[in-house]
């Protein structure tokens, strides 16, 4: 199943709204505001943008945006209510609103299935961030046990798969057995791989494709030649989906992105090279309907980092240009990808995927010149005036200097905090706003300069004068890039700033506008500012929407409020048919250790019979990953009186309360994506895209 999909419309306030449930592969989830762009820019197999011209595609459709992950079944009702609409005058959501970056990025903030499985957390760790002065809170793991795993949820699932039709069972069994991954025989053979790879026949595109991308999260270097084939649409892929016609680009962009995660997983330096072999085929093959091919092909070439040298001498005779053979030139080729401003065969959207996956490749170097190299590239497109390439490259370029910068003084440094300062005042309100983000992504990282504090105080000042006399829109973006920087900052065990926290509470205190309470209740969270407990706490009671309660709820979670545990409860026992609200409570509950949550929802779940009420409680025990919640789940999933679309929704919760990886799988490719440069096969607006599984 792609992601469960109890996704967030945007209303005219700014605020997110449940909407209905749809269809998709898997089940997603991105917490309060799940949201992802619909269409974007890459429907039809790569077709032209929904509006002509080089600005880019606009987000089209009345409908709100879809959460990523696997998409959930979908659930009876109307539609919701329509977003605001988007510059240039077509309908859709506000894709420019905080909530959309938030819905990408939290994971690594909320990092849930850690606190959950940890049997005590520590003052700044990773596994679990406290607030200020705060006590260690001892918890019980509550990870599933690997006998639970392998001989209850894993049994399940396979008679799911072997014996269920319905598209939500079944690709939500496929992608809860690839995340959970299979104890491989010794000659290195996967019964989950070929359980998976005859679905690629399916009829049903949709089954089809996940199959694809399940071979992917599975991450077994056996299944390369599969994808492979897939990728490169030739005989053997064609007889492996039983069409002569071709494989569906779409099954195509999965492969490539499958492709991405098994170069992740594996460290053998030849497995890695051969992906990335031929993921540069096909960014270098002629430009056709292959866009979101392409898109999916750059994307994961980010995620195979090729030795630092060439592992064996290149062929003199070789004919013809050759593909990256160690980590500088597939860094060089990359920034030339991005920088060819005239060939026909590199569409714009393809470009603006390349400079997050330049900085991604350079994520364990510490080269000064190559640095520098990748600057001098980008720091054309960081400008106010935005007179060089489109808009979603100028984007694209604002994030990756946002993953890139430091604090300290190396000419690098000063010119990525010069040129984000100058595009916060760029036309375009994207590029404004990911500006924003990344200074505070930027001001949250110690440099290894002369002086590795350089400039922290100009960032701070910077920051706190957007959110004091900066444009409406943007004051919301400023104060989360407050609680991203002084989060960065204790992270790296230095002093947030009092004064920072101080004016971000003061903005929490004075406003009522949903949009920044909910915005400044994530920052106060981020930061773990347990001095805005107070402030928090009367905002979840005083605040009568929903999705602004929600978001309050995650952030006295992320800062450890443990007064807030009543409350919270409360909400839950209120908000029964409130799905999303009650979700987000949940989650938070989960966040401050509350050892009664689990059997409280399971009760709940017994009791639920609307699918909003049951997609909100599976997914919310998903998501907890605590193993009391594996029998109630495996019940559901095996409980024939229910919709295809609640058992399916199981599966998916199964899969997450098993998941071998802490983070959701696909946190590797949505944490700093540049969305606006969307394709249907990334994240499209009936949840099928790959951000759209969970």
């Amino acid at each position: 199943m792609k992601k469960l999909l109890l996704l967030g419309t945007l209303i005219t306030a700014g605020a997110i709204g449940l909407q209905d449930v749809s269809t998709g592969h898997g089940g997603t989830y991105r917490g309060p505001g799940d949201t992802v762009p619909p269409g974007g820019g890459g429907g039809g197999g790569g077709g032209g943008p929904s509006t002509p011209g080089p600005s880019g595609p606009s987000a089209p459709g009345p409908s709100g945006p879809s959460t990523p992950g696997p998409a959930g079944p979908a659930a009876p009702g109307n539609s919701g209510p329509k977003g605001p609409t988007t510059s240039g005058g077509s309908a859709g959501p506000d894709l420019t609103l905080w909530q959309f970056w938030w819905g990408f990025n939290k994971d690594p903030y909320l990092n849930l299935k850690s606190h959950i499985h940890s049997d005590s957390t520590l003052t700044g760790s990773d596994d679990f961030f406290l607030g200020h002065g705060q006590t260690n809170q001892a918890k019980d793991s509550m990870a599933p046990s690997e006998e639970t795993i392998r001989g209850t949820i894993v049994p399940a699932l396979i008679k799911s798969l072997e014996t269920e039709t319905n598209n939500d069972i079944v690709t939500g069994a496929m992608i809860a057995l690839a995340k959970i991954g299979d104890e491989q025989s010794e000659d290195g053979t996967s019964q989950f791989e070929e359980l998976i790879r005859p679905f690629l026949k399916d009829g049903n595109q949709e089954i089809a494709e996940t199959a694809a991308v399940a071979l992917g999260i599975l991450g077994n270097v056996k299944s390369i030649d599969t994808l492979e084939n897939l990728l490169l649409d030739n005989a053997a892929g064609r007889k492996l989906v039983g069409s002569e016609a071709g494989v569906n680009y779409r099954t195509r962009a999965f492969a490539a992105f499958g492709l991405g995660q098994i170069g992740y997983y594996t460290e053998d330096p030849e497995q890695r090279q051969r992906i990335v072999d031929i993921l540069w085929q096909i960014c270098e093959s002629p430009r056709g309907r292959t866009r979101d091919v392409k898109v999916a092909a750059v994307v994961a070439m980010g995620l195979v980092p090729l030795e630092i040298a060439s592992a064996a001498p290149v062929d003199p005779e070789a004919e013809g240009p050759l593909s990256p053979q160690n980590r500088m030139e597939q860094i060089d080729y990359l920034i030339e990808f991005f920088s060819d401003e005239k060939s026909k065969d590199k569409h714009y959207l393809v470009r603006a995927h390349a400079p997050r996956a330049i900085v991604k490749l350079m994520d364990d170097l510490n080269d000064k010149e190559i640095k520098s190299r990748v600057v001098d590239a980008i720091a054309p497109y960081v400008t106010k005036r935005g007179n060089v390439g489109v808009r979603e490259m100028r984007q694209s370029a604002s994030l990756a200097f946002g993953m890139l910068g430091d604090l300290d003084d190396d000419d690098a440094d000063v010119t990525i905090r010069a040129s984000l300062q100058d595009a916060s005042a760029n036309a375009d309100a994207q590029v404004k706003n990911f500006s924003v983000i990344a200074m505070g992504q930027v001001g949250g990282r110690p440099g290894d300069g002369d002086d590795p504090m350089a400039g922290v105080k100009d960032v701070r000042k910077y920051l706190l004068t957007q959110l004091s006399k900066g444009k409406t829109q943007v004051k919301p973006w400023a104060g989360l890039a407050i609680g991203v920087m002084e989060r960065g900052l204790l992270d790296n065990n230095q002093e947030p700033s009092s004064a920072s926290l101080g004016a971000l509470r003061q903005a929490l205190q004075g406003t009522k506008t949903k949009i920044e309470v909910g915005a400044y209740a994530i920052a106060c969270g981020i930061a773990g500012d347990t001095d805005a407990e107070k402030i928090l706490l009367d905002k979840l009671d005083s605040m009568s929407d929903d999705d602004v309660r929600g978001y309050t709820a995650i952030g006295l979670g992320l800062m450890n409020s443990v007064t807030a545990i009543e409350p919270i409860q409360e909400v839950v026992e209120k908000s029964k048919y409130r799905g999303e609200l009650l979700k987000q409570a949940a989650i938070s509950l989960g966040l401050l250790g509350d050892k009664a949550l689990v059997t409280k929802l399971t009760t709940m779940l017994a009791e639920a019979k609307t699918l909003t009420t049951q997609a909100a409680l599976a997914s919310a025990l998903g998501f907890i990953g605590d193993a009391r919640s594996v029998d109630p789940l495996v019940e559901m999933l095996q409980d024939d009186s229910l919709t295809g679309a609640a058992r399916g929704f199981a599966a998916v919760a199964l899969g997450i309360v098993a998941d071998k990886e802490k983070l959701p799988w696909n946190a590797k490719f949505s944490v700093d994506i540049n969305y606006r440069a969307n394709t249907t096969t990334l994240t499209g607006e009936s949840g099928t895209g790959l951000l759209d599984i969970l």
